[in-house]
Parts: C-alpha cells; structure tokens; sequence
C-alpha cells in the first residue's frame, strides 16, 4: 500500500510544497483496521480505498490508484466500494477531501456526484471538502 500512495502522490509533492497527508500515514495500522481495500490487476496493487465510518456519514480517508492504471476505471471502482461500504453500515452521506492544488481531483469528484461544501486550511494544507449523498 505505502508503495502505492507513494507512486500516486508523488507527482503532488512539488505543487503542494511537502507531501501530501496520505504518504505519512501508517499504513500498518490502516491495514489492520479492516477499513481498507485495495485494487489488484495482474497480481499487482493498483489501487487502494480507505475510509472510517463516522456516526453520520463515511469518511473517505484515502483513493490513491498508481499511475500505469490511472485512467481505467480504478478510481471509479473504488468510489463505488465507498458508496457501498457507506450503506452496508447504514450511512447515507460520504464526504472525502482532497488538497486545493490537486485540481484534477475537484472535477473527477464533482463528475461523480460529490458536491464542494467549503474549503479550509489544516494542519498547513489547503483543503476543498465535498460530501456526496446516496439514495
């Protein structure tokens, strides 16, 4: 997974000034938690979903997919298991963030019905919050 995320964000490192979140993030500790799913494609980790259900909503913590398989459906694919994991624990809303210099993820979100709620600065990053809601 930590091989993953770093391939997927490292193209964001220069645009943002420092790694993003997720290329620190414990990645033991994710696994165990049993909140992660990754993507396989010829025996290779081509994906990768986090998330952490909340009282009200999921969170979608982390959708990273390697660069080679960018532009194939992953992503998509891995959205969808977030929706799904969102209703298998009763919740109806996900909300995920992404750094405001990824501009290429506010258009991806938005073309599968995530809808921008604010945007904020934490912990030094300069975020753009979006919730979906499920029917």
């Amino acid at each position: 997974m930590r091989e993953l995320v770093q391939a997927a964000y490292q193209p964001y490192v220069e645009l943002i000034g420092r790694e993003p979140a997720p290329m620190s993030a414990d990645y033991g500790r994710i696994a165990e938690s049993g909140h992660a799913w990754v993507a396989e494609q010829d025996d290779r980790v081509v994906g990768l979903l986090v998330v952490e259900p909340a009282e009200d909503h999921l969170l979608l913590e982390n959708v990273a997919v390697a660069p080679q398989a960018q532009g194939h459906g992953v992503g998509g694919r891995l959205l969808r298991l977030a929706d799904e994991q969102a209703l298998t624990h009763g919740l109806r809303e996900v909300r995920l963030y992404t750094n405001e210099a990824m501009v290429d993820n506010l258009t991806y979100y938005a073309r599968r019905g995530y809808q921008e709620t604010h945007r904020s600065v934490q912990n030094g990053f300069r975020r753009v919050f979006f919730t979906k809601v499920l029917t």
